[in-house]
């Protein structure tokens, strides 16, 4: 098979939860296990961060992969979902697995994980897995999938856990309360593994300190004793006053990445404490300093290959997609889209059928001119539902079939001085990047 057979094989014959919605989700640990145990246990010879949330694990992996990078250290990274390219799913040191490689596994192993029935996420965990032992890694930084106790990327024993907040989402998968969900995310902590807590409420705090007490686990809540003082924010860089490395230039800009960088910070603090974090130079190594911590926050899209945090794709007029897609993350889309200042806003606009579309609408400003779109997914919400959702609550906008149609008539109206903004959905800004550039 070429490379676009073996991801079309992927996408179609495994169960895909980004594709299905909860029919493509597997409870259970069963399959992973007997994957990991047919290629030799391979999580077992490199070291890992595991890091799972509602919000945000995604820009915590990648910032400090790209920290760790700035070390000298061999990174791994696994994250989802990919936003152009499969292969985005599965880096080294910022660079994605080869085609030849997702070509050779696929066709090595189906024999054996066929009978099986695994899922999509299942089977590219373990090849994820599989690649960074052959490739010798230093350490993997491991974004859970999907909850976290039953997610399949939690046979890890890492070095440090990082939860990063929680919120109402998956609900249908993950239970009706914060409670429920923390108690599903809270099943990374691991038996005298610390564990970094981002953000709480009065509802999860007691549940993280239950799972941490019981697995012997020091815990760290990062919003004790914050590592960010207080951040200035600029459109193209977030400037961040911290407690212990002096002003931060980060290169992520939504106004939500503060909380992110209090988060990553401490758990860079941990990971100081534990003895983890050196400079290599040649064969010696030394303490890190500011000067790498520094660097990850400001090259971390060229570092890592991030994409869809609050991305500023053209700048006459503006655009920029972001791949928030809940109602926590569009509080701060919200606000910061109320924040531009342009001559007209045109906002392209789809979500998927397991998010509280009321709540997210609801949040959406209302100076915009909105063009309703659907993606290319099962789960898609029709532009037409959204369009008339939206008109009772006073947006305005047509309804477009697609992302790229949608797209093709902003660009026909935005002017210079215009601002653009694509998402609601990973998946729109997926459809945007891969067919609109």
């Amino acid at each position: 098979m070429t490379y676009q057979e073996t991801c079309n094989y992927l996408f179609t014959q495994t169960p895909m939860f980004e594709k299905q919605g909860v029919s493509g989700y597997k409870e259970g640990l069963e399959n992973t296990l007997a994957l990991d145990k047919h290629f030799g246990h391979p999580h077992k010879n490199f070291r890992s961060i595991h890091i799972a949330g509602t919000n945000g694990k995604g820009s915590c992996a990648h910032t400090i992969a790209a920290i760790l990078q700035q070390c000298g250290y061999r990174v791994g990274l696994y994250t989802s979902p990919h936003l152009v390219d499969f292969r985005e799913r599965i880096r080294i040191n910022g660079q994605p697995i080869p085609e030849s490689y997702v070509i050779e596994f696929v066709e090595n192993e189906r024999s054996f994980f066929e009978p099986l029935k695994p899922t999509f996420f299942e089977l590219t965990t373990a090849m994820a897995f599989k690649y960074f032992s052959e490739r010798k890694i230093d350490i993997a930084v491991i974004e859970v999938g999907l909850g976290g106790r039953l997610d399949c990327t939690n046979i890890i024993t890492p070095i440090l856990s990082v939860i990063t907040n929680i919120s109402l989402d998956h609900t249908q998968l993950l239970g009706s309360s914060l409670e429920q969900i923390a108690m599903e995310k809270a099943g990374i902590i691991k038996p005298n593994v610390p564990v970094v807590i981002g953000e709480t409420q009065p509802e999860t705090r007691p549940v993280f300190e239950a799972i941490a007490d019981e697995n012997k686990a020091p815990i760290i809540f990062a919003e004790d004793q914050p590592e960010v003082l207080y951040a200035e924010k600029q459109f193209s860089e977030m400037i961040y006053n911290t407690r212990n490395y002096g002003k931060i230039s980060g290169e992520l800009c939504g106004s939500y990445q503060t909380k992110n960088a209090n988060t990553i910070l401490w758990a860079i603090r941990k990971l100081e404490d534990l003895g983890y974090l050196y400079r290599f130079t040649d064969d010696s190594k030394s303490p890190a300093k500011g000067l790498e911590i520094k660097a990850g926050f400001k090259n971390v899209c060229a570092t890592t290959g991030l994409m869809g945090r609050w991305q500023v794709v053209s700048e006459s007029p503006m655009v920029v997609c972001d791949t928030g897609h809940n109602t926590a993350g569009w509080k701060y889309l919200s606000q910061q889209l109320n924040e531009v200042k342009c001559n007209n806003m045109y906002i392209v606009f789809g979500v998927v059928e397991d998010k509280d579309i009321d709540g997210i609408m609801a949040l959406l400003p209302k100076h915009a001119t909105y063009f309703f779109t659907k993606t290319n997914s099962k789960r898609a919400v029709s532009e037409h539902l959204l369009q008339m959702t939206g008109q009772q609550i006073g947006l305005n906008g047509d309804a477009y079939s697609s992302v790229e149609e949608a797209y093709s008539a902003v660009k026909i109206k935005a002017k210079k001085g215009d601002f653009v903004f694509i998402g609601g959905s990973s998946y729109v800004v997926a459809d945007f990047l891969k067919n609109c550039l």
